[in-house]
């Protein structure tokens, strides 16, 4: 369990209002939940409900407060989405507990059972006497605030002796909108990662990703690559079928040293630019007192003038009130000047931001003209690469790219994964033009006729389309340009009502998507 304590007024950082009849704006629409003071030594129960983006969630504890300085809390949850639904960034659930005095828990992860929604529980314990209980999706489980992927949130409670628990019902708050949700950095999640990569290694990825959105390149560079070096080595892990614990811990081991590197590349930022503050100050103030060191040498001059001059009354009277003149002068000159650097300064910073507006809009321009000459290039290349591709099927054009039709001729029968005599010559064809073209995704989609059992027509297909991609990357077009993808026999191009429409039906798609 993570304990996390943050104040209200932080700029980036959840916070927790006390709402008695004021309203607050926020960034996204408030949350309010209720706060509970639980009794001591008795089981309260609190059921929960889903925000209304997920409705259909639902959620029940078992609350007992059995010290001055523990609380258990036995959960169980139902019908919880997968984590990718709700967009990039997402890897898992956290149960948050929150005081109304603005101190926050993690009181740890609730975690995945299955592939569609599920049900899962936990058992934990905060050293909270009054708090409220949400449930946010979260990129990985260590994390030290919420986000505003608010799932689910406590209602009143129900004691067993009917007895009235105290509550502040106007508990509002809204959770973290870091940038990381929305930087092209942030990893996705796809449905096929999620439903065969471990928990643990999607939100390693995650940590390992906020790292490097806090600066860990440059600033904590060490436990980047140590957090980098146990997710690599998680991954071999998994792939190699050890078990499920030793896959886990060193996942988490590699999410807990990306946590640390987060930290410390955010404390060496912000050092580094704290000894850049001090030393411009530093530069502006030794610039100011050679002024003054200059000004006060010449009223040293001038007095040491006016006292040699002290033997003729009306000279120096005279040079006297010369003298002081100089002096006011001077001292106004000092004034100046010290304005005059304040003035410098901000024209300064003017500058430097007018000359950074230019460059980016240089850049933006250069990336535009880029862009038009890579799709210019591609749209050239089209025609000849489509001719390229008849010699192995029929092909076509539509709204999602270009399609090769791959004949069922390509299988050795008509319910096998294995290649027919003379297939690889055809694939090796295929890779050499495909690999040579790499301005394309190439999308995989393998289907069939309705004979049989649809999961098995499903697998059968995953493992045709599969198989096609492990072969092509052998043949040397990259792997992650590739995604392989079953269809079953859920869309057919011809009613499965005669032996050639079967036929017609038993196809492979290549659809070739430009990445622009």
């Amino acid at each position: 369990m993570i304990n996390s304590r943050t104040k209200f007024g932080t700029l980036f950082t959840f916070f927790i209002l006390i709402v008695s009849g004021t309203t607050f704006a926020q960034l996204d629409i408030g949350r309010r939940t209720t706060a509970i003071t639980y009794p001591l030594d008795e089981q309260v129960t609190v059921a929960f409900r889903g925000t209304t983006r997920f409705p259909r969630m639902k959620g029940e504890a078992r609350i007992r407060r059995t010290s001055r300085n523990g609380t258990q809390i036995d959960l169980s949850v139902s019908k919880m989405p997968r984590p990718f639904e709700l967009g990039k960034g997402y890897a898992t659930y956290v149960l948050w507990a929150i005081s109304p005095e603005g101190q926050i828990d993690n009181l740890g992860e609730i975690k995945r059972r299955g592939f569609f929604e599920f049900d899962s529980k936990i058992s934990v314990t905060t050293r909270l006497q009054t708090f409220a209980l949400i449930i946010t999706a979260e990129p990985h489980f260590l994390v030290r605030r919420p986000s505003q992927e608010i799932m689910l949130e406590n209602l009143n409670p129900v004691a067993r002796s009917g007895r009235v628990i105290a509550t502040i019902p106007a508990v509002q708050y809204f959770g973290n909108a870091s940038d990381y949700f929305r930087d092209a950095r942030t990893p996705e999640i796809a449905e096929v990662d999620y439903s065969k990569t471990p928990s643990t290694i999607l939100q390693a990825k995650q940590a390992i990703a906020l790292a490097r959105f806090a600066g860990a390149d440059r600033d904590a560079t060490e436990e980047l690559e140590s957090a980098e070096a146990l997710l690599q080595t998680a991954e071999e892990a998994w792939r190699a079928g050890r078990p499920e614990e030793t896959v886990d811990v060193t996942a988490r081991s590699s999410i807990a040293t990306a946590v640390k590197a987060e930290s410390v590349a955010m404390t060496r930022r912000e050092a580094r630019e704290a000894r850049n503050e001090k030393t411009r100050t530093d530069a502006e103030m030794r610039a100011l007192e050679d002024k003054l060191t200059d000004a006060m040498n010449q009223i040293e001059d001038l007095r040491a003038e006016l006292s040699a001059e002290t033997r003729d009354k009306e000279l120096s009277q005279r040079d006297v009130q010369n003298f002081q003149n100089q002096i006011r002068d001077l001292r106004a000159e000092n004034g100046r000047l010290r304005e005059e650097v304040g003035r410098l300064q901000l024209e300064s910073s003017n500058l430097k931001a007018r000359i950074s507006a230019y460059e980016n809009r240089e850049r933006e321009a250069e990336t535009q003209r880029q862009r038009e000459e890579r799709i210019a290039a591609i749209e050239a290349n089209q025609p000849a690469l489509m001719t390229a591709l008849r010699r192995f099927g029929a092909v076509t054009k539509n709204e999602r790219g270009i399609v090769l039709t791959l004949p069922e001729n390509f299988w050795s029968a008509i319910r096998s994964t294995s290649f027919a005599a003379g297939s690889d010559s055809k694939l090796l064809a295929i890779s050499e033009l495909l690999a040579n073209n790499p301005d394309y995704r190439i999308t995989i989609e393998s289907h069939t006729d309705n004979s049989g059992d649809l999961v098995e027509l499903e697998i059968l297909t995953q493992q045709r389309s599969q198989a096609l991609a492990n072969r092509m990357s052998e043949f040397g077009v990259a792997g992650d340009r590739i995604q392989p993808r079953g269809m079953g026999s859920h869309t057919p191009i011809a009613p499965n009502t005669t032996n050639a429409n079967r036929a017609r039906n038993r196809r492979v798609h290549m659809i070739l998507v430009p990445t622009i």
